[in-house]
This record gives C-alpha cells, structure tokens and sequence, in this order.
C-alpha cells in the first residue's frame, strides 16, 4: 500500500478504486461503547493523526467520561479502524446467514487489503501489520451506569492478533484476529450501521469521522444540523475552532463526503442533508429563538442545537406529523428527557 493509501495527504479528493472489479460485501460499523448507543460512531476512539500519536485522549459528554491509551507503537488511527470494519462485515455476513460465529476471525490478508481499498504492495502489508499491532495496544477506559451504580471498564480494540501464515519472503498470508468481548456483543445484537464503500477512499483522516458522525446521527433522516463547537468535540480533532471551521468549509466546497450534502447555516451551524431525499424548504417544523432560549434555561451548559436535532430526529421516527406548536413540542420533550 503506498503513503497515500494509509496516511492520505494532498488533495481532498478521493482515492483511486484500487480494485474496481472486486466483489465487495456490505460493510458495517460497530457501536463499541459498553452502554450501546455510546459507541465509536458517537464519540471520538480513534486518532485523527497521519504520525504516531502517543496522546492520551480524554474525552466527557453528558456525563460518559472516555480515556483512550496509547502502547508505545502509538495510538489506532481512523485508518487502522479497517481492520475492524472488515472483521465486523465478515461476522454479520455469518450471523445474516444463520452460521455461527466467534470471536476470533481467521481472514486472508490479501481479502481485507481488497476490501478497504489499500493496495496490495509488500508495504501494504507492513502497514498492515502495524495496524495490528496499534488495535492491539490501545486501551479504552470508560464509566458508565448500570442498575444505578457506575462501573468503570477497560478494554481493548482487539484482543490478540496471529500471523498463521507466511510466504517465503515473510509475508503474511493469513491471520487470526481475536476481537474483545465488547465488541463481540454490539455484533450478536447488530448494533452496527452500514457505510459507504467510497468511505474507504476519502483521503483525509477528518473526512472519515465526519462521514462516521452524519451517518451515526443523520443516519436515514432527510437533514442533520449540528454546530460547529459540537461537531468538534464529537470529531476529537486536536485543531482550533477557527482551523476545523476552515477544514469543515473545505470539505463543503470539495463536495465529496459519501451519501450526505454539508452546508453552512447561520449561527456556527452545519447541516448534513441526504443525497438521495430531498427536502422541500419550510418541511421540518422550526423553532423560536424564545423556545431556545428556555432550552438553554432547562439545561445549562447544553448544546441547544444538538437537543433541537435530537428532537428532530424523534419527530421524524414518529412519522413527521404536523404540530400546532413545534416550541410547546420541543420544551415538552426535552422536560421528558
């Protein structure tokens, strides 16, 4: 695989298809966190970084506090994620199926390269190595509450990996992957989502977790509207405000973020519509600055965008029926929170 292929850089266009003419299965995402919905596609796990980054990552939303930990090979990058994301597909291929399945993958090295679109070079498949070997070493702490009391648990990307098989120059043929426990479960109860097969082609490490964010809060929605402090925080990009709000600004003008349209609204905000519905103006019903305000009242310290789209979404799921008064509707469901 070539440095482009594992630490994009230059433009922000996508990569080449390196294998145009492959079969490829659905893939899927996992929701590693422990309490389900706090999950890898919610907050930020992995590093955003082309160079070893041995950061501590401290990370706190409503009240979930998440620490990740470097070995001394450095941080998982959102690159090295793949490798997860090619063993997920494999097992929920299985469990769609019927077969039964287990925690340790015995996969072809060349088959994932060929998923994930790297290419398959002698380098790629040292970097696939170190992929391996990064997964291994990082560390997950998290609390969180169960029956009333909180529990604190560690973990990590994955268990244990094996080279089973070398050709006579020392490549890797075949490897088995035990993956954690954690992430085992989200597969047996398919909490995971399906991406874009053009996800493997952005080039930059911060359009790979944007496209995570959209589809994880976006999902099959028409829109998503976020703000920019939010979505920075939810990124786990290291960059200042005023540099991700350009970062993001470039990604609008390029235009290439799989299955979602970005575009800037007033008062710091971005919003994620979907390619393929098309939403006619005025349709979701919109609130006043007077609603917001109280919101900010209610929840102190809250992003009152973030409840709005939250709210938002609940309105969809129930069929977007029309309401006589979106800001009675709003306040009563975020009292019910």
């Amino acid at each position: 695989m070539t440095a482009a292929a594992s630490s994009p850089r230059g433009s922000g266009g996508l990569l080449p298809d390196y294998h145009p003419t492959a079969d490829f299965f659905v893939c899927d995402i996992f929701d590693a966190s422990p309490k389900g919905d706090m999950g890898s596609m919610e907050h930020p796990m992995f590093s955003l970084s082309t160079r070893p980054d041995r950061r501590i990552l401290s990370y706190t939303h409503n009240d979930v506090a998440i620490e990740v930990t470097p070995s001394v090979r450095g941080l998982a990058s959102i690159h090295d994620k793949d490798v997860l994301i090619y063993c997920i597909s494999q097992l929920m291929s299985g469990v769609n199926a019927g077969r039964a399945i287990g925690r340790t993958l015995h996969l072809k090295a060349h088959d994932l390269l060929v998923a994930t679109n790297r290419e398959t070079s002698g380098d790629g498949y040292r970097r696939l190595r170190e992929a391996l070997e990064r997964l291994a070493g990082t560390r997950i702490t998290t609390n969180y509450e169960t029956g009333g009391q909180e529990v604190t648990s560690g973990f990590g990307l994955i268990e244990s990996w094996q080279i089973v098989r070398k050709t006579r120059g020392g490549r890797m043929v075949s490897v088995a992957i035990t993956l954690s426990e954690w992430l085992f479960r989200a597969v047996l109860s398919k909490s995971v989502l399906t991406l874009n097969r053009d996800y493997f082609r952005l080039r930059k490490p911060l359009q790979r977790r944007i496209y995570e964010l959209a589809r994880k809060h976006c999902g099959r929605q028409a829109e998503w509207t976020v703000s920019v402090e939010t979505l920075l925080k939810k990124s786990g990009s290291a960059s200042p405000r005023r540099v991700f709000r350009k970062m993001l600004r470039d990604m609008i003008a390029e235009g290439i973020l799989p299955d979602y349209i970005m575009s800037e609204e007033p008062g710091d905000l971005i919003r994620f519509s979907r390619r393929d519905v098309v939403v006619a103006p005025g349709s979701s019903p919109t609130l006043s600055e007077a609603a917001l305000e109280e919101a900010r009242r209610l929840r102190p310290g809250a992003d009152v965008h973030a409840l709005q789209a939250d709210w938002l979404s609940v309105w969809r799921a129930r069929g977007g029926i029309r309401l006589k008064s979106p800001d009675k509707a709003f306040l009563g469901w975020l009292a019910k929170r």
